[in-house]
């Protein structure tokens, strides 16, 4: 493992003012996203809507670090045979690759899943270093509920979490951890600030114990918001303040850099979010993006899946990119929204 090479690359994907794009969707994910639009989910049409993403120029060269990408669009080509790994290189920004194979009911732990993937990572991620991946992905996902999270989960999720970490610096990939508190219940931001807290606790004592450099890892949190169904909805300000003393109780600052999940959030929601923590400053680690539909949603719907509708789509997704590098950066205003309608 060269430590330097993996902080290096760390760090590139939060340069100030980029953050990643999550494009990691799975076939059924996708596909589901696709039929919210009347686009029939084909290999032929996830790959030109992928395509439209990667060759938007000014997004890609000054808002986006990264792209983390699902194994059938890393090895895929665009329409004039171009390889989508070499577009993403091109416009500056580092491919990427999400490594877990999905969750499974956890034994004994009713309504609580593990994630899993373990199972030859090492020769995959060998594959993936040789095809351009410099970094790579593993999301954890933890629910909240009656009786729920159990230890059990966090810990085998943490566990695995810190061992998919390890393979992936011994293949000289930068692991981005995300351990996910879902934002699907009733619960209020309290109860995911205690069930955050643990499992973030959990998660570097497991990266401790199985030697993972915290210097070449960046860490993909959720942040300490209530529950959809919560009827005690807050301000942007309250989840930036318990979110970022969140962070300074778990996170050491020998972490390079910390990417959000957008986590269910609408785009607006999770740009404001982001923005009013980067205002709050004095933090260890830069705070940026790793959005999957905050970034997606509105150049899907502008797409439409009609090639005549590839330059909309790119604006659409130009200015989201640009507005997240705005709240990285502790700059956005709400008006920059109304002003791009």
């Amino acid at each position: 493992m060269n430590l330097a090479d993996l902080n290096k690359v760390a760090r590139a994907v939060v340069a100030p003012g980029k953050g990643l794009l999550a494009a990691d969707e799975s076939t059924g994910t996708i596909k589901k996203r696709f039929d919210a639009i009347n686009v029939a989910s084909t290999e032929e049409s996830r790959r030109d809507y992928r395509e439209m993403l990667f060759r938007s120029s000014e997004a890609m060269n000054r808002y986006i670090s990264g792209v983390i990408l699902y194994d059938e669009t890393f090895w895929q080509k665009a329409e004039d045979g171009t390889p989508l790994v070499k577009l993403i290189e091109q416009s500056g920004a580092i491919p990427g690759i999400k490594v877990d194979e999905g969750t499974q009911a956890l034994p004994a732990c009713p309504g609580e899943l593990v994630t899993v993937g373990l199972d030859k990572l090492a020769e995959r991620l060998k594959k993936y270093y040789e095809g351009g991946a410099r970094f790579a992905k593993w999301r954890a996902v933890i629910d909240i509920g009656p009786q729920i999270p159990t230890m059990t989960a966090i810990r085998v999720n943490a566990h695995a979490l810190a061992r998919y970490a390890a393979l992936c610096q011994a293949a000289q990939i930068v692991p981005i951890v995300e351990p996910e508190v879902l934002m699907d219940g009733d619960h209020d931001i309290d109860r995911c600030y205690e069930v955050t807290q643990r499992v973030l606790n959990k998660t570097f004592q497991e990266l401790r114990v199985q030697r993972v450099a915290l210097e070449g890892m960046i860490l993909k949190p959720n942040m300490a918001i209530p529950g959809k169904k919560s009827a005690k909805q807050v301000s942007a300000e309250e989840i930036a303040e318990k979110t970022v003393r969140l962070l300074k109780n778990c996170v050491p600052a020998a972490v390079p850099g910390i990417a959000f999940l957008s986590g269910g959030q609408s785009d607006e929601e999770a740009t404001a979010h982001l923005n009013a923590m980067n205002r709050i400053g004095g933090l260890p680690w830069p705070l940026t993006f790793s959005y999957g539909r905050a970034l997606q949603a509105a150049p899907q719907k502008a797409w439409a899946g009609k090639a005549g509708n590839v330059a909309a789509g790119q604006r659409a997704f130009t200015h989201r990119a640009r507005m997240n590098s705005l709240a990285s950066k502790g700059e956005w205003q709400a008006d920059l929204e109304k002003k791009a309608a």
